[in-house]
């Protein structure tokens, strides 16, 4: 029988632009998470997306039916982002440095990249086309810890898990997307599993939010913009897990504990003048920063926060001091 899909790929052959359109629509939400795991950044999701895509417009020709059309789009969306991997340098957070747990860093290392957030608004589509066989949940995916763990792998090892454990492919389509052998993929999953759960010890951010509930993380989220507005350094001193960390990229400071954040707070953020806007990032809770100009009075977007909570204490806040971050999240540039 021919499906609706099928038709769509013929008329796309012939040049239908508007039916290759309606083709990958179901998969573009999908394949741009799939590129952000790969390389922990939006702006080069955004553009190997739209080149993976061109390619599928391109070599519609070859695509034979042997496996499904989404298999054969991931297949060239995944070599697209190993081909990119293969020229960058790993992404990572600053809390992530080495020695991050124990001192302040106020210097990159050479050809340091860092891991950008990924808007919540952008998702949608990929936990129902998941096979049952994927080990992480959608939003799980893309949180930052997890994140951060992925770019620790080789390029290899990072698609294997990304395709298997994320995305539910089986062994051998993931052995043919990267054009090796089942055995290979096997062993690279072994290793890249092991390393990552050596990475994420806490509990995923979607475990934490479920127990607190929706009520008690909109407290959360509403004292924490509270007391910044009202610079209020003590009440967030209180909100912080004896061992958090923030951290500010793309500055490579890590500040660990309560007393060195605090220290941090007061010797700047704490003595400007904020206005916030809630907001969600990588399945997280997050904060859309604006700062007041003297001149003006009017306040800017400035940084987004993204919040990891252990329990209903703040464990981590990852400061993206990008105010042209802030569309991406549906949020305005300045307020009033």
């Amino acid at each position: 029988m021919i499906t609706i899909e099928q038709d769509l790929v013929e008329a796309s052959r012939d040049g239908d632009a508007a039916a290759f359109a309606e083709l990958i629509a179901p998969y573009r939400r999908e394949l741009h998470a799939h590129c952000y795991r790969m390389t922990a950044s939006l702006d080069d999701a955004d553009d190997l997306m739209q080149e993976a895509l061109l390619r599928a417009w391109r070599g519609l020709t070859c695509f034979e039916g042997r496996s499904s059309f989404r298999t054969w789009l991931y297949r060239i969306a995944t070599n697209v982002c190993l081909t990119a991997i293969a020229k960058q340098a790993s992404r990572m957070l600053p809390a992530g440095l080495p020695g991050a747990a124990s001192e302040t860093h106020d210097s990159s290392p050479p050809e340091m990249a860092w891991i950008s957030p990924y808007p919540d608004a952008v998702d949608g589509a990929g936990g129902e086309l998941a096979s049952p066989e994927a080990r992480y949940e959608w939003r799980e995916s893309v949180e930052l810890a997890f994140i951060a763990a992925v770019q620790h792998l080789s390029a290899n090892q990072r698609a294997a898990l990304l395709l298997r454990d994320v995305l539910g492919f089986t062994a051998r389509e993931v052995a043919d997307a990267l054009q090796t052998t089942t055995t290979a993929v096997n062993s690279a999953l072994q290793h890249a599993r092991r390393t990552v759960q050596s990475r994420v010890h806490d509990p995923s951010q979607q475990v934490t939010l479920r127990a607190l509930g929706d009520d008690r993380l909109r407290s959360v989220v509403a004292e924490y913009m509270a007391a910044f507005e009202r610079g209020d350094v003590n009440a967030i001193a209180a909100m912080l897990a004896a061992d958090a960390t923030w951290s500010m990229p793309p500055s490579s400071q890590c500040y660990h504990g309560v007393q060195a954040i605090v220290d941090f707070l007061t010797r700047g953020p704490i003595r400007e003048r904020w206005r916030h806007r809630a907001t969600s990032a990588n399945g997280q809770l997050a904060v859309g920063c604006y700062l007041q100009e003297a001149d003006s009075g009017i306040y800017r977007a400035t940084v987004i926060d993204v919040l990891t909570l252990r329990g209903a204490k703040i464990l981590a806040v990852t400061s993206f001091a990008d105010g042209q971050l802030f569309s991406r999240f549906g949020l305005p540039e300045s307020l009033q």
